[in-house]
């Protein structure tokens, strides 16, 4: 069984670009969208409205975990203003 220890939420109101204030250690994160879709990449390049990986505003509490450099990922709003709801975590054995 994996456990994680948790480091950390955060939630960020945006209409443009949206990066991540990663805390130390950090390497899981769990992810939740409310108001708007957004679009996420984590190669480096900045999403666009139109251009990148859709997630959709979650229903059923559904979230999208994320593992890997969190500090590459960004977000964007496909229209309008979006909430991202983000839990940081570690592996913890």
């Amino acid at each position: 069984m994996v456990r994680l220890a948790p480091l950390g939420y955060q939630q960020l109101t945006s209409t443009g670009l949206i990066n991540l204030t990663v805390p130390t250690g950090a390497t899981v994160a769990l992810i939740t969208v409310e108001t708007t879709s957004v679009r996420w990449r984590d190669d480096g390049t900045a999403p666009t409205a139109s251009v990148g990986n859709l997630l959709g505003v979650t229903g059923a509490g559904l979230p999208f975990t994320y593992t890997g450099n969190l500090s590459v990922l960004q977000f964007i709003p496909t229209a309008s203003t979006s909430i991202v709801n983000v839990t940081y975590y570690r592996f913890a054995g």
